[in-house]
């Protein structure tokens, strides 16, 4: 690896380069900024700048409102055929749907088609299930399983990056939200 001496020579190198450069700030500084007082100085700004800034502000407040309060997917009841319940989940930049329905006690299949080359996807975790699936690119790959309990259950993928939720409900229930 590095030895002692390339060690200190480097930190003694950045030491050096970081009081130069520091220093040349400070001369680079104009006479006015130079006196140090003990009173702030007023700034004033034109109206139209506090107005927009103001406004932009109150914008992004609102997108991040939206975001975490509102843009939540709809949950999607799983559809049942020949016993199981069965959806399709296209696998592109993420789940769609990301938040499935589905009733306890009764087989599941997830058809999952991935369409998205990226290696995050290439794996789908269902970790309450103990289920770690490879998923091929361009197909589809069927997850079965058999949830008892209800709940909400997260699958990711391999990095744990995209994220998805099966909502497992009693089997008299059915609500959908």
């Amino acid at each position: 690896m590095f030895s002692n001496k390339k060690l200190l020579g480097s930190l003694v190198g950045l030491g050096f380069l970081l009081g130069t450069t520091s220093g040349v700030a400070v001369a680079q500084m104009p006479a006015e900024h130079s006196e140090q007082t003990g009173e702030f100085r007023r700034i004033e700004q034109p109206l139209g700048l506090k107005v927009g800034v103001t406004l932009g502000g109150l914008a992004l407040l609102g997108l991040e409102l939206w975001w975490f309060l509102f843009s939540k997917t709809k949950a999607q009841q799983a559809d049942f055929r020949q016993g199981m319940q069965e959806m399709t989940i296209t696998v592109d930049g993420g789940y769609e749907p990301s938040r499935l329905v589905v009733k306890a006690g009764q087989p599941v299949r997830l058809n999952f088609w991935r369409r998205d080359p990226s290696s995050c996807l290439e794996k789908v975790l269902l970790p309450d299930f103990h289920i770690s699936q490879d998923l091929a690119l361009n197909r589809v790959t069927p997850i079965e399983f058999t949830p008892e309990k209800p709940g909400q259950y997260q699958f990711t993928c391999g990095m744990n990056m995209y994220r998805g939720v099966v909502e497992v409900q009693p089997s008299g229930s059915s609500k959908s939200r």
